[in-house]
């Protein structure tokens, strides 16, 4: 199942928006905190818990100057990879999150909605960060 957020146009440059989102600390300030808990982080890897009591484990997997990559931990309950991809456009940077994941047609029809809104709302917040 493959995913992509809304794009948002961030006011950053590509360089300080990997660097920021390299850190798997700052995935919290993305995160809509009313419906999460238990996170826990290190520079290079998160977790948290979502409504309906599914953990989520996000590792940084490198990255280059237009994608940061991150995929699933063992925790997360299907394999999956999300990539945030940048462009340069003339009002900043656009960006989006790309999800692909192992996920079969039942839980698609559970999953889809919900990540889709829980990309949104961190692609809308990390847009939020860059504003001045």
């Amino acid at each position: 199942m493959e995913l992509n957020s809304n794009k948002v146009i961030v006011s950053a440059s590509k360089a300080d928006i990997i660097a920021y989102l390299s850190n798997a600390e700052n995935i919290w300030d993305l995160l809509p905190q009313d419906k999460v808990s238990d996170f826990k982080a290190t520079t290079e890897q998160c977790s948290f818990k979502v409504q309906g009591g599914i953990t989520i484990s996000l590792i940084e997997n490198g990255a280059t100057e237009n994608e940061l990559y991150l995929k699933s931990g063992e925790k997360s309950p299907f394999a999956f990879k999300l990539t945030v991809k940048l462009s340069e456009v003339e009002a900043g940077i656009e960006g989006y999150i790309h999800f692909d994941g192992e996920v079969n047609m039942f839980l698609k029809m559970m999953v889809e909605k919900p990540l889709t809104a829980l990309f949104n709302y961190m692609s809308d917040k990390l847009k939020t960060k860059f504003s001045h």
